[in-house]
């Protein structure tokens, strides 16, 4: 089953006509993008956009052999006039399924958003899943079928992935390619990028896709520290590489600080951030969960973790430090990074970097910033993947 994108950009397309924002101005060439549809086998066409016909002859294609046209958008997707020779477009009401004449059969997928989405399967047995802009699947049940080709949303809705990794219908060889492309995500390596850290991958206007073809499907990195200043962004890149996957826990090292009202703040906007199927759990206890299996680990941060270990180990006295209290804390990040080197876990941790900014006044805030920085160089050490944030830009230091 080959599948062509005539398009792979959001409803308005990409650039979206007189938007003067940064991302648009910068798709050009391979990085624009027309409104997303899909000929499969030249015999069906998902979604009805401006210029399709002139997309599939770019192509190499024809919409002449087209037996069904499928729409997909909450309404009617964006307005077109049916070129001459094309079926009325029309839509599968939920639950249902249609066989087409030429051994394809299209199942409709409900939606938590208005939209239609569609299963179809290949006269061979190949099995895709599209999804229209801004929906995931609704009432899935498990265990489900795998699908070789997943097209979605990824950008707009990640929690669509997450569910469809849950029950099985999104596995390691499932090839899942990010439609429905607009500027809300800068184009070319950043959102290769960011796609990337999913699973999932983008493709040209025009590309062609053999259904159940052996990709290269985007390696997640396993273990992942994410460096970055005071509001830069750094807890929400950290967020967003596991907010495609199912069942992630959130472990917070800071603690409820009662009675701090900033701090209260600040947890309650991370936790509104968080998806709703993530798990939360307040500890230091970093050792223990990394030696369990279990969902993936997102750790925010080890900038508070250090501080509790210091705490621990009496390291803010110049005496205590130095009778066995820098040995104890020694041992305490070994016995951290031993524990990432072996986890089995998907890990993705957040910490602070410290080091470039004005040198503490006291001998105790300049002990802390070693010491992170130490930490920091251990715990990477154990890493895929490094990045550093800065004005909410991920720079790539490792992976």
């Amino acid at each position: 089953m080959d599948v062509t994108l005539l398009g792979t950009g959001a409803p308005a397309g990409l650039p979206r006509p007189d938007c003067p924002c940064a991302a648009c101005a910068a798709a050009q060439g391979e990085n624009a993008r027309a409104a997303t549809a899909l000929l499969v086998d030249g015999a069906l066409l998902l979604d009805l956009t401006p210029g399709a016909a002139f997309a599939a002859a770019r192509a190499g294609h024809s919409l002449t052999g087209v037996r069904q046209v499928l729409l997909s958008h909450p309404h009617d997707g964006p307005a077109v006039e049916v070129p001459a020779g094309l079926p009325q477009p029309g839509r599968v009401p939920d639950g249902r399924e249609l066989a087409l004449l030429t051994g394809h059969r299209v199942r409709a997928v409900a939606m938590d958003s208005p939209g239609t989405g569609y299963a179809v399967s290949g006269p061979d047995g190949q099995r895709l899943l599209y999804l229209p802009p801004g929906g995931a699947p609704a009432g899935l049940e498990e265990p489900a079928e795998t699908y070789d080709l997943v097209l979605a949303d990824v950008v707009g809705r990640p929690d669509a992935l997450a569910r469809l990794r849950a029950v099985g219908a999104v596995g390691p060889t499932t090839d899942v390619v990010a439609v429905h492309l607009g500027h809300d995500v800068p184009p070319g390596p950043e959102l290769a990028r960011r796609l990337s850290a999913a699973g999932a991958r983008a493709v040209p206007d025009g590309t062609t896709l053999v259904v159940g073809s052996y990709e290269d499907v985007p390696d997640v990195p396993r273990r992942t520290l994410v460096l970055g200043g005071a509001r830069s962004g750094k807890s929400l890149e950290a967020e967003r590489r596991l907010e495609a996957f199912p069942e992630v826990l959130y472990v917070a090292t800071g603690g409820s600080r009662n009675g701090d009202t900033e701090w209260a703040a600040r947890v309650c906007a991370h936790r509104e951030r968080r998806p709703g199927s993530w798990r939360t759990v307040e500890t230091c206890d970093l050792v223990p969960l990394l030696k369990d299996d279990g969902p993936a680990l997102l750790v925010d941060c080890l900038s508070l973790w250090l501080t509790d270990a210091m705490d621990a180990v009496g390291a803010w006295d110049d005496a205590e430090w130095a009778d066995g209290g820098e040995r104890a804390l020694r041992d305490r990040v070994r016995e951290l990074t031993e524990a990432v080197r072996g986890t089995r876990r998907t890990v993705v941790a957040v910490s602070n970097e410290v080091g470039s900014g004005i040198v503490p006044a006291t001998a105790s805030g300049r002990r802390y910033r070693d010491e992170l920085g130490r930490v920091n160089a251990a715990f990477a050490g154990e890493c895929e993947q490094v990045l550093l944030v800065v004005a909410g830009q991920a720079l790539v230091l490792r992976g």
